[in-house]
């Protein structure tokens, strides 16, 4: 690998969101580690496929997990991460008064907690060198709320604060912290919520008239990393189609 290649590790990039941004960034010329926890199929395929493609297991909620992939992926590229994009997460849709505490604590440990770990062991590469981009995929339940999904949205609103936090912190630094939101994605995660009645009232309310595909917030993640994007910080991109304006 190129000295002068930016490294980029994505989290969940086995599949969806994670590997159409993945891919995205191979293509735009960075050198990629594909985090995945369980589907070790599809990170890789990946790494078969693209020659700066490193596949790593990582499980975001587990500290000790994150250092020896974060160890993994120096050890491969012989540096350090200059991009995150912390993508990795999951959706559960329970009625408000079903959740129990332990699905309140899960949902939080992947889609809050993890990046906060993901973004604190990143970091002092992205300080020495004065130079990074932290990049959270949280999502347009974290701007408007939750009826069948308050814990997921909670969880997402927490990564947007953190997101504007990190950025306050690290800027000054040439770090930048900036986040993405979907609104409904062509992807296995969304599919269930699409069944729901619901979910087609939501689908009617898109402006552009359909959902968007993975590949359109890989493209958004590629941008908030190059440096044509350096003065762009604490920022919520929304990649929804327009069902929401703000």
């Amino acid at each position: 690998m190129s000295a002068k290649k930016k490294l980029a590790l994505v989290t969940g990039a086995s599949r969806g969101i994670g590997k159409a941004t993945a891919v995205a960034l191979l293509k735009a010329g960075y050198a990629v580690a594909c985090g995945f926890n369980n589907n070790k199929a599809g990170a890789a395929a990946l790494a078969r496929k693209y020659p700066d493609a490193f596949a790593v297991q990582i499980n975001i909620g587990d500290r000790d997990s994150v250092r020896e992939a974060i160890a993994a992926v120096r050890a491969h590229f012989k540096r350090g991460i200059d991009v995150v994009v912390n993508n990795a997460g999951y959706a559960q849709e329970k009625p408000f008064e079903d959740i129990s505490d332990a699905d309140w604590d899960a949902m939080l440990r992947v889609n809050l907690r993890g990046a906060f770990i993901v973004a604190q062991e990143t970091l002092p590469h992205m300080q020495k060198q004065r130079w990074g981009r932290i990049i959270n995929v949280t999502s347009i339940g974290g701007q408007w709320g939750g009826m069948r999904q308050v814990h997921y949205a909670a969880a997402k609103a927490g990564l947007i604060n953190l997101t504007q936090s990190l950025a306050k912190l690290y800027s000054k630094d040439g770090i930048t912290a900036n986040a993405i939101a979907p609104g409904l994605v062509d992807t296995d995660m969304i599919k269930k919520e699409l069944s729901s009645k619901d979910g087609q009232a939501k689908l009617t309310q898109i402006p552009v008239g359909r959902v968007a595909s993975p590949e359109e917030i890989g493209a958004a993640a590629v941008y908030l990393a190059s440096q044509e994007a350096a003065y762009i910080t604490g920022h919520t991109l929304n990649v929804n189609g327009g069902l929401l304006m703000s």
